[in-house]
């Protein structure tokens, strides 16, 4: 087993020196940190994290809380982008990433009490803004640093988040079918207390409203991020005495499962419904047809997430930020136009 002694031997400079360089210590010069972390790589040499921690106070890892239970939520292709970004900058700033694995939400907050009273991170990144999450609650109650993936649902100025404008979103795609020359269209969004459904739903709306157009409450329907959810919700659709000639979906897993329903009832798409979506996952290219979606820029929002996330940990009177990663519709195939 590789020690200290090995590593201080391997570079020519003392125990001590190694410990410093391990714990960042601002006193050793750079050239010495490269010298001693090539060394401990070369020769295969792993710090005591838990020893290290007792003397900096610092785990280096970051919490990822999701808005359900593991096994749910990465069966939508967003989360595995969004822990790549966040993945890609803890990994170059040294910090490892514990991910939240409750299956409800009561597990989720006693997870995060644990690591919270336990030590084992320095920050939380919530992958997700609800209305009276616990989480989030607690995390304000205990100060401790954390970042939001979305919209603060209150104190918006006091709570560093990184976000796209999903209002914004919600209204230029729908405003995309109005041009289309669609009258009928219909929204199909995840829960009502998650500010990413109210967001992109009210955007919706207000298209439709400037257009002159009727805002049907049949024609709003709340299901799952899964594409078990979209099937339900077209199922509400068929059963519609006047259907929707386009949908706007707020997710591209939902989206899935609309188009696969809509295919089993014998119904096109474009040609019978159109359909446009948000969040250009891999599989909204892939899928036939192909659709036109928002581009939320999912990696980004992990990066700059943990960016914030790192920096606050570092300096803990950091002010509130708010970072709005810019979006794009890609057109694809799933509109067709009624001119």
């Amino acid at each position: 087993m590789v020690t200290i002694k090995d590593v201080a031997k391997a570079t020519g400079v003392s125990p001590s020196t190694v410990s410093r360089v391990i714990a960042d210590n601002p006193r050793i010069s750079t050239e010495t940190k490269k010298k001693v972390r090539k060394a401990m790589k070369d020769l295969g040499y792993y710090p005591n994290i838990h020893a290290r921690n007792l003397v900096v106070k610092s785990s280096n890892a970051i919490g990822v809380v999701m808005s359900s239970s593991a096994d749910k939520a990465l069966q939508n292709p967003f989360f595995p982008e969004v822990l790549r970004g966040i993945g890609s900058v803890t990994h170059k700033n040294e910090y490892s990433i514990t991910l939240s694995s409750g299956q409800s939400e009561e597990e989720i907050l006693s997870e995060v009490k644990s690591m919270v009273y336990g030590g084992s991170v320095d920050g939380v990144i919530l992958l997700y803004s609800r209305i009276n999450d616990g989480v989030t609650n607690f995390l304000r109650e205990q100060d401790f640093p954390f970042v939001i993936v979305g919209k603060p649902v209150e104190d918006i100025e006091q709570v560093t988040h990184v976000d796209n404008d999903n209002f914004k979103a919600g209204k230029e795609i729908t405003n995309y079918l109005i041009e289309q020359l669609h009258e009928r269209i219909a929204f199909i969004g995840g829960s009502r207390d998650l500010m990413v459904t109210m967001d992109r739903e009210s955007g919706y709306q207000v298209a439709l409203e400037e257009a002159g157009l009727p805002n049907v409450d049949e024609y709003r329907i709340q299901t799952e991020f899964l594409k078990s959810g979209g099937q339900e919700a077209v199922e509400c659709i068929l059963a519609m005495k006047h259907r929707p000639t386009a949908i706007v979906v707020s997710d591209d897993l939902i989206s899935l499962g609309v188009v696969s329903m809509l295919e089993k009832s014998n119904i096109r798409v474009p040609e019978d419904i159109s359909i446009v979506s948000f969040n250009n996952v891999y599989l909204s290219e892939i899928i036939r047809p192909a659709l036109t979606t928002v581009d939320v820029h999912i990696y980004d929002l992990g990066a700059k997430s943990a960016e914030a996330i790192i920096n606050k940990t570092n300096n803990k009177s950091e002010p509130a930020k708010r970072i709005i990663i810019p979006h794009n519709i890609v057109y694809r195939d799933s509109v067709i136009s009624r001119r």
